[in-house]
């Protein structure tokens, strides 16, 4: 090899190791900070909080023989389209200068949701992001564009986090609301250590356990109960989960976050509820993983534990988390919600939803599946 060369093979090694040293800059931050101080000794007090961590309610059970291996299977060697066949329509969400009394909702991709209830709005797990990933050039990336751009949101009364997993909880996003909103963040249990470290003002960081609660204006926001786990790093549950409970004076939300199903439904329908609305997780489930995922059919159930009125499916559609086919959660929904009659709505991503006024259901991913 000559001298020339050998100093080309030089320079391109060079910038192929700055573009991978540039490329995961972010990757420190994205991880997260571990919680110390008063915040840890307020988790260590926590019902929720045992032998290190933070514990499910309800313990998880045995896995099926064979259920990892056959999801790994499916993974590498299953026919199920996991991508659509065409474009997934957006819309464009327009938000009224004036608000009224009613209640509305937006969904904006994945589990990120806009609830208007009685003039305040809720915002819920923002993920703005190309990909849900620690890295901006691997991992799941997006199926649809968001509707519209994060710095175009109206004024923002709450932005409530359900969990610290990165589809949920967006280093991005959350940095870019704190420099564009004024609204402070509801956050479970340690998720505040993350976003201490990304910049945002302690005053504005409220970080709660289950069955605390905050007023917003006039409307309640409680962090209840979920069966899932957390965790950024190598190491789980060294962070709180929850659902939420919204309640204004006449109107309310649910909201799952992530979660098996489980009995507690029940009990949070019977101290929190009725809802007017349930935003309820129904995709990105696996034999493999059922006490962390609810099938479509759970979802239902859990709609009808906690006593909501309409049922607004979220965590599909965005972003491809499973071996399930892209469109297959809201086919499922649609057969238990017949069977069960429960009021369905399944907005394309963007669509702003009057509660009172629900459109029927337009099976609109039927022509893109």
């Amino acid at each position: 090899m000559g001298k020339t060369t050998r100093v080309l093979a030089l320079a391109a090694v060079a910038a192929a190791a700055g573009g991978v040293a540039w490329a995961l800059r972010d990757l420190p931050a994205q991880l997260g900070a571990v919680a110390s101080g008063a915040r840890a000794e307020r988790m260590r007090r926590s019902p929720q909080y045992g032998d290190g961590k933070f514990v499910n309610p309800v313990p998880a059970e045995a896995l099926p023989d064979g259920a990892m291996a056959n999801a790994f299977r499916q993974l590498i060697f299953g026919q199920q389209p996991r991508r659509p066949k065409g474009v997934i329509p957006v819309v464009r969400p327009a938000f009224p200068a004036k608000q009224d009394g009613d209640l509305h909702v937006t969904w904006l991709g994945h589990s990120t949701a806009l609830a208007e209830v009685e003039g305040v709005r809720v915002l819920f797990d923002p993920v703005w992001s190309e990909r849900c990933s620690p890295t901006s050039f691997v991992g799941p990336k997006r199926l649809h564009p968001m509707p519209l751009g994060l710095e175009e949101l109206p004024r923002i009364d709450a932005i409530v986090i359900s969990h610290d997993h990165y589809d949920h909880l967006d280093l991005a996003s959350i940095k870019a609301l704190a420099r564009t909103q004024q609204a402070p963040f509801l956050v479970p249990l340690g998720v505040g250590a993350h976003l201490q470290r990304w910049g945002v003002p302690l005053d504005r960081i409220i970080e709660l356990d289950w069955d605390e609660s905050v007023e917003v204006r006039h409307v309640r926001l409680t962090a209840t109960a979920a069966r899932h786990f957390s965790g950024r790093r190598f190491t789980r549950d060294g962070t709180l989960w929850a659902s939420w409970a919204v309640k204004g004076e006449r109107r309310s939300v649910f909201y799952t976050g992530d979660s098996g199903y489980w009995g507690g439904y029940k009990e949070i329908g019977e101290q929190h509820g009725p809802f007017d609305v349930s935003l309820i997780q129904v995709g990105a489930y696996g034999d493999a993983w059922p006490d962390i995922h609810m099938k479509p059919e759970d979802g239902a159930s859990a709609h009808l534990d906690v006593r909501a009125g309409v049922l607004i499916p979220l965590h599909w559609c965005t972003f491809n988390l499973a071996v399930h086919a892209w469109s297959e959660p809201v086919e499922r929904l649609l057969d238990e919600a017949a069977a069960r009659d429960i009021t369905l709505a399944i907005p394309r991503p963007g669509d702003r939803l009057n509660i009172d006024a629900l459109p029927s259901v337009e099976p609109w991913w039927r022509a893109i599946a």
